[in-house]
């Protein structure tokens, strides 16, 4: 029996090590996800802007449309006006040309206004893409470093699996069995150390017979508070 506890306590030190292996390389992958994630926010803001960029073009195209269009009717107009033969009528057309020539400045002063934005923008958009670039180059090499890391975790795990694997081959399958149902029951913890009389695993006290049982290792021994299996442990 002595055997066998030792066999338990070197597979719960195993899978403690896993345990701990596994927490490391899944804070290394939400950093992976962090850094992959802080390249896609910054990829969408600069798509955002060039859209942005892209509807400042196409106003400043319609501007410069009716423009051209408010300056065509002008000319047509003052073209008319050598043809009108009353008063009134060149009065009304002198209105019109007024009008188009209001509509004609308001149109300039917004086309400058499109520029403006569009070259502050613009200007904007460059920053932020060369920024980008340095910070998928930036990213690209750290995402290899973690990932490197999460490798070789990896394999520090593959080569603990085998081990474990080759002490549970060992074990009857009914232990294996209660082990594993413990350890899930108890936080990873199937096995708890005697010693001076208590259960380490519980800090509650051994029933005296129990513990005076622990030294013959007859028997598995089982905590009646936890139910973890007990390994003697004296003080050294």
């Amino acid at each position: 029996m002595k055997k066998k506890l030792e066999t338990l306590e070197q597979l719960q030190d195993i899978d403690q090590l896993i345990n701990i292996l596994k927490n490391s390389q899944k804070g290394l992958n939400d950093e992976l996800s962090d850094i992959s994630q802080a390249v896609h926010l910054v990829r969408e803001e600069v798509a955002a802007m060039e859209i942005r960029l892209a509807q400042l073009e196409k106003e400043k195209a319609d501007l410069e449309e009716n423009h051209a269009t408010e300056l065509a009717n002008i000319c047509r107009s003052e073209t008319n006006m050598k043809e009108i033969k009353t008063n009134k009528e060149f009065q009304a057309v002198g209105r019109e040309i007024s009008a188009a020539r209001k509509q004609v400045a308001d149109l300039e002063e917004q086309m400058l206004l499109k520029i403006s934005q569009i070259e502050e923008l613009a200007g904007e958009v460059a920053v932020r893409k060369a920024s980008l670039g340095e910070l998928v180059e930036n990213s690209a090499n750290r995402a290899a470093e973690k990932q490197a890391e999460i490798d070789k975790i990896q394999l520090d795990i593959d080569s603990d699996t085998v081990r474990r694997d080759i002490l549970t081959k060992e074990m009857p399958a009914a232990l294996v069995k209660r082990y594993t149902t413990l350890r899930d029951q108890r936080r990873g913890q199937a096995l708890a150390i005697a010693r001076d009389g208590y259960c380490l695993g519980c800090n509650m006290h051994l029933p005296p017979q129990l513990y005076n049982n622990l030294f013959k290792h007859e028997e598995l021994l089982a905590c009646p508070h936890c139910q973890r299996m007990l390994v003697l442990k004296l003080q050294q």
